[in-house]
């Protein structure tokens, strides 16, 4: 049996991990670089006191050597010097002073480059862009959020934009050379973690947008956001579910943005929100939120929520029935509203633990009844797909309509990203009851 159904169009481009992009973010000489916030007081005021010794002139010297160096990969860097001078004066003695120059020192020696997206840019999902000016003519825009994975495995999300032709062809526009972090803008404690709001600078390329694990529970990673774009009355706010990542433990937590400059990530409460790969439907259902999740690590659930942060419960709708999902499947991103029914596409997870992707169609008024599923992969490694940092796994977090199409990027092998597109009226044709 062919391994690729006629209906598919595999694109010709790859999109790969660049090493060349790169953020500055807060280091502590006196732990592991991925530790968010500096912990040795000694050790920081050993370091200020070796910068305030310096002459005036040997300092300011020192400064323009640094910012030299470092100014054309970065935007505003005096000023992301002095921020992290400010964020480490807990860590100081209190009788430090310092000169303009010294103060931009010091913010320089705590903190240092990452390369965000060195080791992969995988499980991406794609949502309608918020401005489709530019658009081509039959066609749309786009906004792909990806995975991107650096030193220590740590995951981040970045973004790049756009078009999607008449005819089916995608483009992606070229990503910028710079990269920032945003501003926190608040933070918020509550019983399950804290609530964070990060903002960007307007003139900034949405691929220079980078929001980067900044609680202790992501601390290791914000890892497979599943973005879907909800409509609430005609109120259009884009959400995604992820999973935040502390290195011992994982859980799902939420982004809310409008306009992909400024986000809002708070955590996620209930039973079902313990595990990862939760899925948001695009609208509500019966006056109530839905979501698919798998809390089990093994079926998908429907779970129906009055409270957008709180999700308990869930009945099983589908479980695995073919030999290439028998060990596990999952959602790969939120339900896509067709008329005949919300399709959901799903992973999974076969022999020698090889990943694909397949489809069920979910009744439009009760999505707890499944109408059909597919007896075989849409999408499953190709031999050209197989290497990578996990071998024989192809993966999205989900995908859109655009006219008669389903357009699907997924990654290969959790390295680098790719896109599909799906006839509609074939794929439906393809589905068993």
């Amino acid at each position: 049996m062919s391994s690729q159904p006629t209906f598919l169009n595999r694109q010709a481009f790859h999109l790969r991990p660049d090493p060349a992009r790169v953020i500055v973010r807060p280091f502590n000489p006196a732990a592991e670089p991925r530790d968010l916030n500096p912990t040795d007081k000694t050790r920081a005021n050993h370091i200020v006191d070796r910068v305030l010794g310096l002459a005036p002139d040997v300092a300011a010297s020192l400064l323009k050597d640094v910012l030299e160096n470092f100014q054309g990969r970065h935007r505003n860097l005096l000023e992301i010097f002095e921020a992290r001078a400010e964020e480490m004066e807990g860590a100081f003695a209190s009788h430090v002073c310092f000169t303009t120059d010294q103060k931009r020192l010091v913010g320089a020696y705590f903190l240092h480059e990452y390369s965000f997206e060195a080791a992969a840019l995988f499980n991406p999902s794609i949502v309608s862009h918020p401005d489709q000016s530019g658009a081509p003519e039959g066609g749309h825009r786009f906004i792909l959020s990806l995975r991107a994975v650096g030193e220590g495995h740590v995951s981040s999300l970045t973004f790049r934009s756009g078009s999607i032709a008449a005819d089916g062809s995608v483009s992606v526009d070229p990503p910028a050379r710079l990269a920032s972090m945003g501003l926190i803008q608040s933070r918020a404690s509550g019983p399950e973690g804290e609530t964070i709001e990060i903002t960007f600078a307007p003139d900034e390329d949405i691929s220079e947008r980078v929001i980067f694990p900044v609680t202790h529970y992501q601390s290791n990673g914000i890892e497979d956001a599943r973005f879907v774009e909800f409509d609430d009355d005609g109120v259009r706010t884009y959400f995604a579910t992820f999973t935040a990542y502390s290195g011992r433990s994982i859980r799902s937590e939420l982004i809310q943005t409008k306009d992909f400059l400024s986000f809002r990530m708070s955590p996620l409460q209930g039973s079902a929100a313990r595990n990862k790969g939760m899925g948001l439907f695009p609208r509500k259902i019966g006056g109530r939120y839905a979501m698919i999740a798998r809390q089990d690590n093994e079926n998908l659930y429907l779970i129906y929520s009055d409270d957008l942060h709180v999700w308990e419960g869930g009945q099983p709708i589908v479980k695995p029935k073919f030999p290439w999902e028998f060990v596990q499947i999952g959602n790969c991103g939120s339900p896509i509203e067709l008329d005949e029914g919300w399709l959901l596409l799903t992973h999974g997870v076969g022999p020698v633990r090889k990943y694909a992707i397949g489809a069920v169609l979910l009744d439009k008024n009760d999505p707890s009844k499944v109408i059909a599923r597919s007896r075989e992969p849409l999408v499953r490694p190709e031999p050209s797909e197989r290497e990578g940092y996990v071998p024989n796994v192809v993966y999205t977090c989900g995908a859109m309509r655009q006219s008669g199409r389903i357009i699907l990027p997924y990654a290969i092998s959790d390295t680098f990203s790719n896109f599909a597109t799906i006839r509609i009226d074939a794929l439906l044709k393809a589905l068993e009851a």
